[in-house]
């Protein structure tokens, strides 16, 4: 039998039918629409928890499309492979004459799509790809000399112009589905499949307009239900952004509109500067002389630092694959400047654990933490946790939740070490690094 000629759509951080800008793109190129994904072992290979939840959540999710796909006539196509790999497999399968999907910003990404980009150029395949999982991108918001911004503040003011300037189309690619392959036979594979197993992790809801009336007056109080939690819909694209930014804007607390342009900020920081994900963004904390000793990491890590504060972040994390950020910038902070580890030791201890884990914000909070990234804290800034739980816990309530023996503050473990000495320390060789 001829092969089927068809267009390919692509999922990966979009992981949803409504309002997909690439989705609506190709269910509108005239050919019918195979929808993809692939789980890229190049990733899934590497995690070192088979339970781990992310990969739970995306199946879920994509059970959920191809529900929906189905009652439209189709189905997800899935595969379990390297990219190379499933594309080898896709295009025996199929007379492929387009392939469509959004853009993915992040290092690993970029090197991916264009080594397929070359492989389609060669078999005469359309490839194009959009922008969906961001307001703004690349070089649509830089300075007037088309230079990126590096600082945050001139940035949103430039964001909010253009957002002023231009408005929010949507795409209604939901409305569009018909025009997928019909052909509804096809499963999502099972976790133990791939290797997995199912995670005792509750995945957070899509609901978040309840907090954003409070959201500035609430939000750096860890004991309060006072954040969204919908970072990792925003991670896997099961939230439309543009669905998000015009919830936003009905709020007369501008507040969580900011915390979403600086996530598009650190994208644009990642795309314009890919080295600072492994590398300090100011090179001269490069010459850091940290510690890196592995006892003291592998406590911060358990949360047994004996600061009640840091203790109950990491455990939290540990728990739920989840960190109130105030309590993030507090354990990030004890980490650089207190023990004097690496931040690339923390960034990949959070990459392994959070369910919202996206590099690019991961990476800027981390340096922004260290004092090396763009936009940092002064290296000189070194949070007290004592004064921090004071200030944002001061009934300790979220401190007792996740330190339960913290009750009895006198028998609770001794601090690895004293604030005064630690910041007397990493005030030292912060200066004696960057006076080279």
């Amino acid at each position: 039998m001829p092969k089927a000629t068809v267009t390919i759509f692509w999922f990966r951080r979009d992981l949803r039918l409504r309002d997909n800008r690439g989705l609506f793109e190709a269910l509108n190129a005239g050919l019918p629409v195979v929808p993809l994904f692939i789980f890229d072992r190049n990733i899934l290979d590497k995690l070192s928890d088979r339970s781990d939840a992310r990969v739970g959540f995306i199946q879920q999710e994509l059970r959920a499309l191809n529900e929906e796909l189905k009652a439209a006539g189709s189905s997800m196509l899935v595969k379990h492979a390297t990219p190379e790999q499933a594309w080898e497999e896709v295009l025996n399968e199929y007379e492929v004459k387009n392939v469509f999907a959004n853009h993915d910003y992040e290092p690993y990404a970029r090197t991916r799509d264009e080594q397929l980009a070359t492989l389609f150029s060669q078999k005469g395949i359309a490839f194009h790809t959009f922008k969906d999982h961001v307001i703004f991108e690349k070089d649509e918001v830089v300075k007037d000399d088309g230079k990126p911004y590096t600082v945050f503040t001139p940035y949103s003011r430039k964001w909010l112009q253009k957002w002023s300037e231009t408005g929010i189309k949507t795409y209604p690619s939901e409305t569009l589905l018909t025009r997928c392959e019909q052909q509804k036979n096809r499963e999502i594979p099972s976790l133990e499949s791939m290797g997995f197993e199912p995670s005792s992790i509750r995945i957070p809801g899509k609901e978040y307009t309840n907090v954003l009336a409070n959201y500035g007056k609430n939000r750096d109080f860890p004991a309060l239900p006072a954040t969204s939690r919908i970072g990792l819909h925003l991670r896997f694209g099961t939230l439309s952004i543009r669905e998000l930014v015009q919830t936003a804007q009905t709020v007369a607390d501008k507040t969580w509109l900011m915390e979403l342009i600086w996530r598009e900020f650190y994208f644009t920081i990642l795309w314009h500067f890919p080295h600072s994900a492994t590398q300090a963004f100011k090179p001269a904390y490069d010459r850091i002389e940290w510690r890196n000793n592995e006892q003291e990491f592998a406590a911060w890590c358990a949360g047994k630092t004996g600061y009640p504060i840091v203790d109950a972040g990491m455990r939290e994390l540990n728990t739920t694959g989840f960190m109130h950020n105030r309590v993030r910038m507090i354990v990030a902070s004890f980490l650089c400047k207190h023990l004097l580890i690496d931040w690339r030791w923390g960034e990949a201890y959070f990459a392994q654990k959070l369910l919202d884990y996206e590099q690019a914000s991961n990476v800027g909070g981390w340096q922004w933490a260290a004092g090396c990234g763009n936009d940092a804290a002064p290296y000189f800034r070194v949070f007290n946790p004592t004064l921090q739980t004071q200030k944002f816990d001061a009934q300790l309530v979220y401190v007792k939740k996740w330190v339960p023996e913290f009750s009895d503050p006198f028998t609770y473990s001794k601090p690895i070490v004293d604030h005064a000495f630690a910041r007397e320390r990493v005030l030292s060789v912060y200066k004696k690094a960057l006076e080279k």
